[in-house]
């Protein structure tokens, strides 16, 4: 959907496309920490579906709905008052003006998209992943439908630029929530966790348990996609054309991220799952065999971005200005694509193991102690530019990728250890 966004508004103008990289920029971190804490819905219920403990499985996912549209309030409020942190990045004022009015529609697509998150994890955690598959083909149509429609007006509607964009964004959030909805609804053999059966109010004791584990998975994905955001940001600062590259070079490797982002869920639910079940070996395999496909996938599509700059870089422009410094942004996100891959499918594996508050610190290390600073010292200081920038990126995701790694290593030996030496103690 991202990747659509972008070409249609680069059909459009470079102010178009500048608004709607800069606007995603903004909306991405400021609803991240809401994503981040739905996902804890995934190992905690792998968890209980592998101790086949259904009925507290229906609890959470009650409570995590609640959840969602409770942490839905205060993002609305922030993505329709973000004028003034436009005001102080000094951009043109028709890209404010359209930013602003992008932020604004897309903002009332929040409440049912973090309801669609917190069902589509709870599918996924009892191994049923087609559904949001499909849901997400069936969104994405109505992105482009919408986007055809809003954004070049089209069907006797006002042709709306970015702004038609913001609006195709909340409709797509919409149709993906209700769609969920009504599977989650109808599928009968969930009758047994009973997640429709009851209203009830906000649990305290469910909903601590949610934020315990989904607060610090909150504050990691919002480092993360925070330094992308800033480092966009900042691009402003170095021009138009700056910010236009960035956005091409970032949504291809966004697109090939979800990849990894895909088999990083897998392997979440496989690790709890098989802790559930209280197989520690086959909870490890699982996390092993996951980290090292995502690498792998992530090797290739580097391969991709090596050998085919031009034709990738010519499906959005054909600038002559933009084109160079797109293609010279791609290679460095060639560089990067491994160790993205290490550090997704990294942490997801610690998610399955529960372990979320030292990853949260991990990445905050990363990110932004050596991944931000450094790019901004190479990219503005030293005067390197976006590939400056991109340089420091590289390094916060690398130091992200060996950490989380050696952290699983350590968390699953150690874990082995324990258990060896309680099964000895229990023959003796």
């Amino acid at each position: 959907m991202s990747f659509v966004d972008t070409v249609m508004a680069g059909n459009l103008s470079t102010n178009d496309l500048a608004a709607v990289a800069i606007g995603s920029s903004i909306l991405t971190p400021v609803f991240m920490l809401g994503v981040g804490i739905l996902m804890a819905v995934t190992p905690i219920v792998a968890q209980h579906f592998g101790a086949e403990e259904r009925d507290i499985i229906g609890i959470s996912v009650r409570q995590s709905l609640w959840l969602a549209v409770l942490m839905a309030i205060p993002t609305i409020l922030l993505l329709r008052n973000a004028y003034p942190v436009l005001t102080l990045l000094d951009l043109d004022p028709e890209v404010a003006r359209l930013t602003e009015g992008y932020l604004k529609a897309a903002a009332w697509g929040i409440p049912g998209f973090f309801s669609f998150l917190a069902l589509k994890h709870f599918n996924e955690a009892v191994s049923v992943t087609r559904p949001a598959m499909f849901i997400g083909v069936i969104g994405l149509f109505f992105n482009i439908l919408g986007n055809y429609t809003l954004m070049f007006g089209k069907f006797g509607f006002p042709a709306l630029g970015a702004v038609g964009t913001g609006w195709a964004t909340m409709i797509v959030m919409w149709v993906m929530c209700i769609s969920m909805l009504a599977y989650t609804w109808q599928r009968k053999d969930y009758a047994i966790f009973g997640i429709f059966d009851t209203l009830r109010l906000p649990d305290p004791q469910y909903m601590k348990e949610l934020l315990r584990l989904g607060f610090p998975i909150g504050i990691t994905l919002t480092m993360e996609v925070s330094m992308f955001a800033v480092v966009a940001l900042i691009m402003g600062m170095l021009g138009t054309t700056a910010v236009a590259a960035h956005q091409i070079a970032l949504n291809l490797a966004s697109i090939t991220f979800m990849m990894a982002f895909g088999l990083s869920s897998a392997i979440t639910i496989r690790v709890g799952q098989n802790l559930g079940r209280g197989s520690l070996v086959n909870a490890t395999f699982s996390g092993y065999v996951g980290i090292g496909m995502a690498t792998a996938l992530m090797c290739c599509t580097a391969a991709l971005f090596f050998l085919f700059p031009d034709m990738l870089i010519g499906i959005y422009t054909d600038d002559p200005e933009l084109t160079p410094l797109a293609v010279q942004l791609l290679f460095m996100a060639a560089v990067f694509q491994i160790s993205d891959g290490l550090q997704v499918s990294g942490s997801a594996a610690l998610r399955g193991l529960k372990d979320t508050k030292i990853p949260m610190i991990v990445n905050l290390i990363a990110y932004w102690i050596i991944g931000f600073s450094s790019g901004y010292v190479l990219g503005i200081h030293l005067e390197y530019g976006p590939k400056g920038l991109w340089a420091g990126l590289i390094l916060g995701l690398t130091t992200a990728a060996v950490l989380h790694n050696l952290r699983f290593r350590y968390l699953t030996r150690n874990r082995s250890r324990k258990e060896l030496m309680a099964n000895a103690d229990e023959t003796l």
